[in-house]
């Protein structure tokens, strides 16, 4: 299996170091699968998609102007 490294924050590498009991490393890669899933069925889906980007820009913009004609 590969090896990954990864640069944390200070403040974050000072908890885990309090918390050597925890699998750190099994954690980052159940994150990271989770988010692989989500970027393979976004794949998926795009794929499929008949869409164009003009046409997805500008659902964008319908989808942010109905938000903010709402919240603001």
């Amino acid at each position: 299996m590969p090896n990954m490294t990864l640069s944390i924050p200070e403040e974050l590498h000072t908890i885990v170091k309090k918390h050597a009991e925890i699998k750190w490393s099994e954690i980052a890669r159940r994150a990271m699968w989770m988010q692989a899933r989500k970027l393979q069925l976004m794949d998926t889906l795009a794929s499929k998609s008949k869409f164009t980007e003009k046409d997805v820009e500008e659902l964008d913009h319908k989808i942010k102007a109905g938000l903010l004609k709402r919240f603001a």
